[in-house]
């Protein structure tokens, strides 16, 4: 995009309040864009975005060619000047907010950033404020126009690690897409209640998941619920009946890995909405037994991220380390925790 006059102080807050995005932006025609339709070159070059967004202005009269409103199939020449000069409103009322966020990986198209446990991702009943949308509204300004602020996924609260962010209206669009075709690859670490043999049974776990009929915040596994696999890529144990698991999604239902596990009886450690009782199993010391009963949420973690980046066509992978809660939890499960 060329010549982005407004661009440092798109969405800045003034006594708290949003301000609307102001977009002016020009472009002029080369010789080797000549003959376009004026709505398929505005496509190619402002492409923060939508097609159907820029026809809109076009037809509005907010994207004009030598001053000029002009119809979407007109054609441009060489040395045509296209002006677009509108105001965007946000897309709800997401306040910017500073909240720290851990960023694992950026460039102008792609944002990857490490989730901390007990942070919301987006706004909702209960959680107008605090969330990682916030966050991002406040980081990265420019993203005010995009749908959740750009991001790709999400995870539960109380799940930690890895959230793909598109920067860019293309960007986030291809980043979907990848996700839909199931070319983006997702990897979690989870601690369980299950033996190792046991859980080996279930290498790929394909359960359809819907809604709960009763209890409406929570979903189950159900014949006419969503086509859902998981693949439980290694099985580390911990103890006879706890083991530590690599967990990839070929889906991403919501509460998938939880409601999967907890279907084959094999819950993860802290998840009190699916686990229960069933995460306690026998054999346990009463330091183990308290650990288990004590942690104070479902032990899951978003440790790896793989996709195609949207722009150069390069394999990018990104990783972080299991959370320090985590780490203990599997320290003391482990059969040589204490040991001397």
């Amino acid at each position: 995009m060329d010549d982005i006059d407004d661009e440092p102080n798109a969405s800045l807050s003034v006594a708290g309040q949003p301000v609307p995005v102001i977009i002016d932006v020009t472009h002029t025609v080369t010789e080797n864009e000549a003959g376009l339709r004026i709505d398929k070159l505005a496509s190619k070059v402002f492409t923060d975005f939508s097609r159907a967004q820029l026809q809109s202005w076009i037809s509005d009269g907010s994207l004009i060619s030598n001053s000029t409103t002009q119809k979407p199939k007109q054609r441009v020449k060489a040395g045509d000047v296209l002006h677009l000069s509108t105001t965007l409103q946000q897309h709800s009322e997401d306040q910017p907010e500073n909240i720290a966020i851990e960023v694992v990986y950026e460039d102008q198209d792609v944002l990857v950033i490490n989730k901390p446990v007990g942070m919301v991702v987006h706004p909702g009943a209960g959680n107008q404020t605090g969330t990682l949308v916030n966050a991002l509204l406040y980081h990265y300004p420019q993203q005010h126009h995009l749908p959740r602020a750009g991001l790709v996924h999400r995870i539960d609260k109380d799940t930690s690690g890895l959230l793909l962010i598109g920067k860019t209206k293309p960007a986030q669009m291809a980043l979907m897409a990848q996700l839909k075709d199931k070319s983006v690859y997702r990897h979690y670490q989870c601690i369980v209640a299950g033996d190792a043999a046991s859980l080996g049974r279930h290498r790929r776990i394909d359960a359809p998941i819907g809604r709960h009929r009763n209890q409406r915040t929570k979903m189950t596994v159900m014949t006419a619920g969503r086509e859902a696999v998981t693949h439980l890529l290694a099985i580390t144990p911990l103890n006879d009946s706890y083991c530590l698991l690599d967990v990839g999604l070929e889906t991403g239902r919501t509460h998938q890995i939880r409601v999967h596990l907890s279907h084959i009886t094999h819950p993860i450690v802290g998840d009190r909405v699916y686990g229960g009782r069933r995460q306690l199993r026998a054999g346990l010391s009463e330091a183990q037994r308290q650990a288990i009963l004590n942690f104070p949420r479902q032990a899951l973690h978003a440790y790896e991220l793989g996709f195609v980046h949207p722009v150069t066509g390069e394999d990018i992978e990104v990783s972080v380390p299991m959370p320090e809660d985590m780490q203990q939890l599997v320290a003391v499960l482990n059969d040589d925790y204490g040991a001397e």
